[in-house]
């Protein structure tokens, strides 16, 4: 299988990863030549500088055949935009990231119907985890050297926002839940006492991340 991928994105590195691990060719398309110089000495893929939004771009890509385009920039509308040049130049299948959930109204018009909602999905699948178990963490692995774990906000974090939690520098707060309420965070997000908050974390800074959600205003 052959992958054309816009964006190098976390998101679009981890999935070039994951293809390539599992034997499938990939190409990855950015603007930012500086990144892809830097990870053409981590990945074994192709690499194309450009707009990945620009029909010569994408066809450059497609070379003599592609299987599918994944548009995982961190812009919505360019992801949308690639999406169509890609389906009118011929490739079988594309499938873009969308964040902001107004524009899966907007996608359903133009006939994407294979769109990739991460936060939104990741985050009820999480929230659901949580629920399900009688304890307060819950640990998945998402790929290689990535874990979301669950903690309960105790009394030594209550109150503080989410910018406010001294957290390990290679983790993210991704979603709290509380009672029946469940909602995606910023660094705004002001956390109370029993909230479930979750967590992306990278493997070798999990203890660290238990230890900063474990502290107590008595230690």
């Amino acid at each position: 299988m052959r992958t054309v991928i816009v964006g190098a994105s976390r998101f679009g590195i981890a999935t070039a990863r994951e293809l390539t691990d599992d034997g499938h060719e990939v190409v990855i398309v950015d603007t930012d030549e500086a990144k892809l110089e830097q990870l053409a000495d981590q990945l074994d893929c192709g690499f194309i500088h450009g707009d990945g939004t620009l029909p010569s771009v994408l066809r450059d890509a497609f070379g003599d055949h592609a299987d599918s385009l994944v548009l995982l920039t961190n812009e919505d509308d360019v992801n949308i935009l690639a999406a169509l040049v890609g389906r009118s130049i011929g490739f079988e299948r594309v499938i873009p990231q969308i964040v902001r959930a107004e524009l899966l109204s907007v996608c359903d018009e133009l006939e994407l119907n294979d769109v990739i909602t991460p936060h939104s999905t990741v985050a009820r699948s999480i929230v659901q985890a949580l629920k399900d178990k009688s304890d307060t963490s819950v640990d998945l692995r998402l790929h290689k050297g990535i874990r979301v774990v669950g903690y309960a906000i105790t009394a030594a974090h209550d109150g503080q926002t989410v910018g406010e939690l001294d957290l390990p520098a290679a983790s993210r707060v991704i979603a709290r839940a509380h009672g029946e309420e469940e909602s995606l965070v910023d660094d705004e997000t002001r956390l109370a006492e029993g909230d479930h908050l979750i967590v992306a974390v990278a493997t070798e800074a999990v203890d660290a991340l238990e230890k900063a959600l474990a502290q107590d205003t008595d230690q």
